[in-house]
């Protein structure tokens, strides 16, 4: 009786050390994997892009003194960045996923000029002061992939 229980528990620690084995071998592959993402197919790039751009400005009072608006031509980040979903045992899930985004990586500020400019009746004012309005905003100079979720600095 004795020897069939000593047999039984060696071939339970063996299963064990096999079972830890696996596992360890599929943690590893798992980190390795996530840690190679692969960039041979992403585009993710920085494009122009025309908007139409209005802009309410108020007096001290809160009322609207002129409304400007105008067409401008700004950069932005579009393209494809690659993800990957794979059987994972050491989350929730059982899927390991990765994520990435287009996203800007660097930022500039430009001064804009609106050119059309109007007063709160639609009437498009004239006088040098106030025919124009100058804005700022900030526009991507760079583009890249970003894993899901992080900030960019």
């Amino acid at each position: 009786m004795c020897h069939s229980v000593r047999t039984a528990l060696a071939a339970s620690n063996c299963c064990s050390i096999v079972l830890c084995c696996v596992l360890l071998l599929t943690l590893t592959l798992t980190v390795t994997v996530t840690a190679q993402h692969n960039q041979a197919d992403e585009t993710c790039e920085t494009l122009p892009s025309e908007i139409h751009l209005i802009k309410e400005e108020y007096d001290e009072l809160g009322r609207l003194y002129r409304t400007c608006n105008g067409d401008v031509t700004v950069n932005k980040c579009e393209g494809k960045c690659n993800s990957q979903v794979q059987p994972s045992v050491i989350t929730a899930t059982g899927f390991l996923k990765e994520c990435y985004c287009c996203r800007e990586s660097f930022l500039r500020e430009r001064q804009l000029q609106l050119t059309h400019c109007y007063d709160p009746d639609g009437v498009r004012m004239t006088d040098h002061e106030s025919a124009t309005m100058e804005i700022r905003l900030k526009e991507p100079v760079d583009c890249k992939c970003f894993k899901c979720g992080e900030m960019v600095r």
